[in-house]
């Protein structure tokens, strides 16, 4: 008998065909054709408006907390589901932001070791084969994927700028919405930068009620928002509690990205749930990046300078592409800004994908964003991109406006 390693991989990656597919998915396509691009024309710097972390650091008051705890002894240990003290302050954190009033920090929040993991253990919550996952599109797939793996189904809810970036639930089969356990939403959201209304969010609990659902509010970029516009939580609003779970990240808010610091907060029985099997799947994160991430919500001005920045770049490009023939709009929320790809360039160049467009832009501009053809033909511009002024963001808004006049872009 031949041993093959091949042949003991699970079907749920492809069984023995994973390792042998063909297909180049788009964030492999821009890592080869930016490398590519840099090797052609190593004299022109690569402007890299795709990248979807922030471009500076953590505060250094959050740095040199992190800096004191980590050698304390009493640090050491374990965090398994977490120290209280981090629930107790994501419990001020929510009324204070947010305005949630009277969570219990025992029973209706627990950390996670960043969103991403959270995400991607409430499926074994609550999925069985044959169970239906709602999920926004275009949008982050963790949740689907994990659906998947473990049998159950997806159904994708377009997000059309005719319905103003939000899921339509009349469009759902009777038939899908029997067997829906779970739905995935995320506002403000990545990529089209739209923000939840407490309308919207009431629809969602009405439609939620009815159909026992369970909402998995993915608030990534809840209080990345601007022009005045108030930071929501899906919690909020009346009822929400009952059939949702929201997800907070240190990520964004706080330049944290690497620190992997984030918390679950929601229906208790969900929040159990989400703490079984948690526990049978990691042991914490470490005690000091707790302590580090209570003292960053006990400041959340700190986000506040953050929004400043990100506002004035999103600005900086809305004017930058509306002079180009784009039709941007400033997003409500996230560091994102969503537009319709070109149709085509010069010299007969057309674009049947933003996927194309996307690429063109790589090797003919050295510019790269993120595309997206799940629900349209969109590009994704990120307001992250590294510029340690205000001098520096405007000379690099600038540099890419000109190379993109350059392609003579057709709409």
């Amino acid at each position: 008998m031949v041993y093959d390693i091949q042949k003991m991989i699970a079907e749920r990656l492809g069984g023995e065909n994973f390792g042998k597919a063909t297909k180049i998915y788009k964030f492999a396509m821009i890592k080869m054709a930016k490398d590519e691009a840099k090797k052609r024309s190593p004299e022109r710097p690569m402007i890299d408006m795709g990248v979807g972390e922030p471009d500076g650091p953590a505060d250094s008051s959050i740095v040199k907390v992190l800096s004191e705890e980590a050698g304390k002894s009493e640090n050491r240990f374990y965090a398994d589901n977490g120290i209280p003290e981090f629930s107790k302050a994501a419990a001020v954190y929510m009324e204070r932001v947010f305005g949630v009033k009277g969570l219990d920090p025992d029973k209706n929040i627990l950390h996670g070791i960043g969103s991403k993991p959270i995400l991607a253990m409430l499926p074994s919550c609550f999925i069985n084969p044959g169970d239906v996952t709602l999920a926004t599109v275009p949008g982050y797939p963790v949740l689907s994927t994990w659906t998947k793996y473990l049998g159950g189904e997806v159904f994708n809810l377009p997000l059309t700028e005719a319905n103003n970036y939000y899921p339509d639930f009349n469009e759902i089969p009777s038939e899908i919405l029997s067997r829906a356990k779970l739905l995935y939403i995320n506002y403000p959201n990545n990529p089209t930068g739209q923000g939840a209304t407490r309308e919207f969010y009431q629809d969602v609990v009405k439609f939620a009620k009815a159909n026992n659902i369970l909402v998995v509010a993915d608030s990534a970029y809840a209080n990345l928002t601007y022009d005045g516009q108030p930071p929501i939580s899906f919690l909020s609003v009346e009822g929400a509690i009952d059939v949702g779970i929201e997800l907070h990240s240190l990520s964004k808010a706080f330049n944290m990205t690497g620190w992997r610091m984030a918390f679950a907060v929601g229906n208790p029985l969900a929040i159990k749930a989400y703490a079984s099997v948690k526990d049978n799947t990691d042991s914490g994160q470490f005690r000091a990046i707790q302590k580090a991430g209570i003292y960053a919500m006990n400041h959340p001005e700190l986000t506040d300078v953050l929004a400043e920045k990100y506002s004035r770049r999103l600005d900086l490009l809305v004017e930058a592409l509306s002079s180009l023939g784009f039709s941007p709009k400033k997003p409500k929320g996230s560091f994102f800004l969503y537009v319709k790809a070109p149709k085509g360039a010069g010299k007969g160049v057309t674009f049947p994908t933003a996927e194309s467009a996307a690429k063109y832009f790589i090797e003919n501009a050295s510019i790269s964003v993120v595309p997206w053809d799940d629900a349209g033909s969109y590009l994704r511009f990120s307001a992250t991109f590294e510029a340690k002024t205000i001098e520096e963001e405007l000379e690099i808004v600038n540099e890419m406006k000109n190379r993109l006049v350059k392609l003579n872009l057709a709409f």
